[in-house]
């Protein structure tokens, strides 16, 4: 109850930072909820029956947890940052960020890693701040191609390192539990900026450390 105080508190505080495409009025709960019933319906199954009496109403507050990142800016998150750093010139790397997010075409789950490096130029950001910026991407309506890049560019706009490198793995239960059903295909995206998109070296020790083999995998996005 905490997260869902928490998450209402801020889209009260800032409606300006919702997601591109939902500038229309945000329906009531009350209404949110009342269009629940007919999904129950159309699944043969009868709303007012007690297990599912209270449903509507969790998955509004499901919606709420899910969809978070709409009422977030990250660039927020990336606005403290240190330039104490001894002259540090290496890559830093945080791998093996989990998520889940969901798909925007059956708003099922997409649940994976994501690896990000960067090489700054004259300061870095707090870890946990990676985290976070992956966090409010991933709780949107998603497609991963979209995801990566967001994340790549985010941190390379706010941060203005000499390059930038995103890699998100994940598996997709709009293709593992319906459709194709092939739960065991997993999607890799990358974005490369500045020296990860440039320098081959650079790039192969980014995907070196985060054990993916394939040094041609390149970014795609400027």
């Amino acid at each position: 109850m905490d997260k869902i105080a928490k998450f209402n508190q801020r889209a009260r505080a800032r409606p300006a930072a919702r997601a591109a495409g939902s500038a229309a009025a945000r329906p009531s709960r009350a209404d949110a909820e009342a269009a629940v019933r007919p999904l129950i319906r159309w699944a043969a199954h009868d709303p007012p029956r007690e297990g599912l009496i209270g449903t509507p109403a969790r998955i509004v507050r499901a919606y709420e947890e899910w969809f978070a990142g709409n009422f977030e800016n990250p660039q927020e998150y990336l606005q403290r940052t240190f330039e104490e750093i001894a002259g540090y010139d290496e890559i830093v790397l945080l791998r093996d960020i989990r998520f889940e997010s969901h798909c925007e075409h059956h708003i099922a789950p997409i649940i994976g890693r994501v690896h990000i490096g960067y090489l700054p130029r004259d300061r870095v950001v707090g870890i946990s701040k990676l985290v976070r910026l992956v966090n409010v991407y991933a709780k949107r309506l998603q497609v991963q191609e979209k995801m990566t890049a967001e994340i790549a560019k985010c941190l390379n706009v706010v941060l203005k390192p000499f390059g930038v490198g995103v890699v998100v793995e994940a598996t997709h239960e709009c293709m593992t539990t319906r459709g194709v059903h092939k739960p065991e295909v997993s999607m890799v995206t990358s974005c490369m900026l500045g020296s990860f998109r440039t320098r081959a070296e650079t790039r192969n020790e980014f995907l070196s450390t985060i054990n993916l083999k394939g040094s041609a995998l390149r970014g795609n996005i400027d």
